[in-house]
């Protein structure tokens, strides 16, 4: 325990979870990420309030119980539900979890919104606009991308409705003030200047803040046809859960408010840094020390989507590699400012490079070692070599380096600082060499030395992996018989006491058969990708959608020459073809191997939508299709006159 931090608070949050769906991997992060900072921040000595939870209200939610053939209210507790059983899954150690369907909650937002109504900050108008359901949010003409949500990118709809609006405009330079004066408030950097630069210097425009379009929300008391919008509801979630109730407010909420940083995604940073700051202006509380926007976890290089088939969920993972091999691969692969990527290939190489072989097989091997050569006692390190400074010097400027780290949540730099002195260790024993020193009775002394070191070293390493891989850091301190574990005493390397005996050497990680488990997992996406053809077959109907010629010419067809072809070994329908467009080669998975064989299909040329988006099938970079006939069971490539140059455009 850091003596200097005891008892000092911490409030942390993440952004509540909104409750459509089941949340893929890819969500989980953020919750993961909060919870080893929230851990280590108790570590150091910390009186931490660690908040969660979920957004539950609106106009989607309505839809998809009516949908689901459920009321909203048994919809969210299903998937509230979920999202809480993920938080337990993956070990999270949250003090709170709120619902904005919690009855508290509710009372709370409505006297905030009358509050902020009587006072004049809430005024009634009339909304006009361009509404995205998804995103529940209203948009100009010109802030359409291509004519579409600049948030998701999906279609918007006319709407126009009676509405509450906040006066942000009101608090726009008291706003940019606060963030000019508190360089720190919005993080990273890069951050802020899209913030400023993007949305508060052009000028704010008022917030709509309830809706009469659906009714799942929490009512407007002095007006009942409308629901408080999800910007008051949502947002407020974070005093509310400390049981703020605008001047009538708890121990918790004057101890813990207010929050020392929101976790929250790159993608609702306005919110919380333009809408909620302003909020509580207008309510006379203290702003968040900090709000930081963490990247997306991404798919190889998509967002995950079902519609896209590229969803991974934490519990399927967990069931794979573990709890912890999950946290770890989450935490260590998102950098600090752009997006990080998962599949399952690379998750198995990290298990196994970082895990099973530098951590694993460092403490492994050096427990049994010991247990070998010193009937498992702790031997006292009296014989110590130049070589072991490097050790003890690396042991303790980790610590203070990973602190440096964790200041500004650069989670993912911490854990490379974690494994780079579990590699130095396992570096150590290749330099030392125990199993030759083990040869002399007269280096039994040096032996013993080296193997305190190196036992010392995996303490170290026991007690910094405790946030963010705590069950392994359990099982390295059950090995190690050792109860030392306070952070404080990482201050100086010695901790270890000598005499002790150590437990049994147990593996920590298991090296995993990749190629087995990708081809068990391709085989069942596969079933799954048949079920699915099968279900749409069923369900088709007759008649074809009619588009626009706008729609058509958007297609970009050009003539491409098949290069080479091969079988893809996870496939039972997949080719690989490498095709030249006319301008640059390219990669393209087709699912025409039951109808063609690869030598049929070099030298001929083919048609290419060349503008699709890259997909990633079976391992394989997808950068096109080539375009088909069926009929009936068969499927016929549609191939092009030799004298056709490659790069022709087709229209």
């Amino acid at each position: 325990m850091c003596k200097k931090c005891h008892g000092e608070k911490f409030y942390i949050t993440t952004a509540i979870a909104y409750t459509s769906r089941k949340p893929h991997i890819g969500n989980s992060y953020e919750i993961v990420m909060t919870d080893a900072i929230a851990r280590y921040k108790r570590m150091q000595g910390y009186d931490v309030f660690f908040c969660t939870g979920t957004d539950e209200h609106g106009q989607k939610i309505e839809d998809y119980a009516k949908e689901a053939g459920v009321t909203p209210k048994e919809y969210v507790d299903k998937v509230a539900g979920e999202i809480k059983d993920i938080c337990d899954l993956l070990n999270t150690t949250y003090d709170y979890f709120i619902r904005t369907t919690d009855h508290s909650h509710q009372k709370a937002v409505q006297k905030i919104f009358k509050k902020l109504y009587q006072q004049g900050d809430i005024y009634k108008g009339e909304y006009q606009g361009l509404y995205c359901t998804p995103c529940e949010s209203f948009w100009t003409e010109s802030q359409l991308v291509d004519g579409k949500c600049p948030d998701c990118g999906r279609e918007v709809k006319e709407a126009k409705e009676e509405a509450y609006f906040f006066k942000l405009s009101k608090y726009q330079k008291q706003l940019e003030e606060y963030i000019e004066s508190n360089p720190d408030f919005i993080y990273p950097e890069s951050r802020k200047k899209e913030m400023v630069n993007n949305f508060i210097k052009p000028g704010l425009q008022d917030l709509c803040v309830s809706r009469t379009s659906f009714k799942w929300g929490i009512p407007v008391d002095f007006d009942d046809k409308h629901v408080v919008y999800v910007w008051i509801d949502a947002l407020s979630n974070y005093i509310t859960a400390l049981g703020y109730d605008c001047g009538d407010n708890s121990d918790n909420y004057r101890k813990y408010w207010p929050a020392d940083v929101h976790i929250i995604g790159k993608d609702i940073l306005r919110f919380h840094t333009i809408y909620w700051p302003i909020m509580l202006m207008a309510l006379g509380e203290p702003l968040p020390k900090q709000v930081f926007g963490h990247p997306w976890l991404l798919f190889g290089q998509d967002k995950m989507s079902k519609s896209r088939g590229n969803v991974i969920y934490a519990d399927d993972l967990v069931k794979l590699i573990g709890v912890d091999a999950v946290r770890y691969y989450l935490l260590s692969e998102m950098p600090y400012t752009s997006d990080g990527s998962i599949t399952y290939e690379t998750v198995f190489e990290r298990y196994n490079s970082d895990l099973a072989n530098t951590l694993g097989n460092l403490v492994n091997r050096t427990i049994a070692m010991n247990n070998k050569y010193f009937d498992g006692i702790v031997q006292s390190p009296t014989a110590e070599d130049i070589l072991d400074f490097e050790i003890k010097t690396m042991a303790t400027d980790t610590v203070k380096n990973i602190d440096k780290l964790l200041k500004t949540y650069r989670v993912a730099d911490t854990l490379d600082t974690i494994l780079a002195y579990a590699k130095r260790l396992n570096k150590y024993i290749d330099e030392t060499m125990p199993w030759v020193l083990a040869k002399e009775e007269s280096k039994r002394e040096r032996l013993g030395t080296v193997l305190y070191n190196l036992l010392e070293g995996i303490r170290f390493l026991g007690v910094l992996l405790s946030p963010f891989m705590p069950e392994t850091s359990d099982k390295i301190m059950e090995q190690l018989n050792c109860t030392n574990k306070d952070y404080e005493s990482l201050a100086g390397f010695g901790g270890l006491e000598p005499g002790i005996k150590l437990g049994k050497a147990v593996p920590l990680f298991s090296r995993l058969d990749t190629e087995k488990l990708l081809a068990e997992i391709y085989a069942k996406q596969q079933k799954g990708s048949d079920k699915t053809e099968e279900k749409e077959k069923e369900e088709k109907i007759e008649g074809v959608a009619q588009i626009g010629i706008e729609d058509f010419t958007k297609v970009e067809l050009k003539v491409a020459h098949i290069k080479d072809c091969e079988p893809i070994k996870k496939s039972r329908k997949l080719l690989k073809l490498t095709v030249f467009d006319g301008e640059e080669e390219r990669t393209v998975a087709s699912g025409i191997s039951p109808y063609y064989t690869p030598d049929e299909l070099v030298g001929r040329k083919v048609i290419l939508v060349s503008n699709l988006k890259p997909a990633r099938l079976c391992g394989v970079d997808s950068n096109g299709m080539i375009l088909a006939a069926s009929h009936g069971d068969s499927v016929d490539v549609i191939f092009v006159d030799d004298n056709i140059p490659p790069g022709s455009h087709i229209s």
